[in-house]
């Protein structure tokens, strides 16, 4: 049974590893099934690696594979344009009994919803991802925290697998790789991250139109919205340990009233986050009757994955999420709560350090 097994993700996959997801792919027979999953409401990272590994386990003659995600079968706007799309079947259409599972991008298994069984039915598990928070569920892990997106894992196995990059492939990895570095501006945006992004320009993939799609076009109603949601944020100069907390939310009676898709409101993390005053900002999405999906990101003097983690999510140091129950008031106290725990737990820790002669 390939369940999840709560321990810290190496800092790189090891060779072995690596070998053993290419043995899992490469041995499959010719009417082998394989299926790819991405998780729970894809951003531009998870849906780009998904399906660029797809396009590219194409060009080595898989046959029988499917791509799909839970949750709505619903491609957020900016990415219906993505190469790969005729890939992606409806998660109640997916195969229920694979040969072999891919998932990309997914830190926990319950981000998989209604598709963690495939995992216990299939005959093996590969799991693609950079988060810090991976709980190492499923059978092969290719888990690098230090990598900037999944997109880079991806690259890497396909170049294992003797895959070369095709226009189809590269556009789909430097989506995933400009969304998930803030169009290379974060500071997970390495020497090696623009190498790979010129790997992919290389193929004659154009970023302006490309980034004009997936950042710089968005409906009317989806900036009436931004208004709206904008215009209720909460500054807390005294949260996150004094080093400032910013926040707002956004209701599904604010998405009918602008004739909006929830996917609009992703970006929004973007306009809270610049906030001069705050080091933490959250974004607290209604997806449900007392469900919230939260986004917060950290400027970089709080570890917002600590926080998610503790409150049953997960993600990267300087952007983490969570789903939260309850009515918002209660949601935005257990981060408040959160924040002074792992602002605390940073003091203790720089103290010590500085006893200890450290810098």
């Amino acid at each position: 049974m390939l369940a999840a097994v709560s321990q810290p993700a190496p800092e790189q996959p090891t060779e072995a590893e690596w070998a053993a997801a290419v043995s899992a792919i490469t041995r499959l027979p010719a009417d082998g099934r394989i299926l790819l999953i991405c998780h729970v409401n894809p951003d531009g990272d998870a849906l780009g690696s998904m399906l660029g590994f797809g396009l590219g386990l194409r060009r080595l003659g898989v046959r029988q594979l499917q791509a799909t995600f839970p949750g709505r079968p619903e491609v957020p706007e900016p990415f219906r344009e993505m190469p790969g799309l005729d890939l992606l079947v409806p998660a109640t259409a997916a195969d229920p009994d694979p040969d072999l599972v891919i998932c990309f991008d997914v830190a926990a298994v319950s981000r998989l919803g209604d598709l963690a069984d495939r995992l216990d039915r299939a005959g093996a598990a590969i799991v693609l991802d950079h988060h810090a928070s991976n709980t190492r569920f499923g059978g092969i892990h290719l888990v690098d925290p230090d990598a900037a997106a999944t997109s880079v894992v991806v690259e890497k196995l396909l170049v294992r697998l003797g895959v070369p990059l095709d226009a189809g492939i590269a556009e789909c990895l430097y989506i995933a790789l400009a969304t998930d570095t803030g169009s290379f501006r974060f500071d997970m945006t390495t020497p090696a991250v623009h190498e790979m992004a010129a790997r992919l320009l290389a193929t004659g993939i154009r970023p302006g139109e490309i980034s004009r799609r997936i950042f710089d076009t968005r409906p009317f109603g989806a900036v009436r919205l931004y208004g709206d949601v904008l215009g209720r944020t909460q500054l807390e100069p005294s949260g996150a340990g004094g080093l400032g907390l910013v926040w707002t939310y956004a209701t599904l009676e604010d998405l009918s009233r602008h004739g909006q898709r929830p996917y609009t409101l992703e970006p929004l993390i973007d306009s809270v986050r610049c906030t001069a005053e705050a080091d933490v900002s959250c974004v607290l999405k209604q997806v449900a009757e007392g469900e919230w999906a939260v986004s917060m990101r950290s400027k970089g003097g709080t570890d917002v994955s600590r926080v998610a983690v503790a409150l049953g999510g997960g993600g990267h140091r300087l952007a983490a999420g969570f789903t939260g129950y309850g009515p918002v008031s209660e949601v935005v106290d257990a981060i408040r709560s959160e924040l002074d725990r792992a602002t605390a737990v940073a003091g203790r820790g720089d103290a010590a350090g500085r006893d200890q002669g450290q810098p």
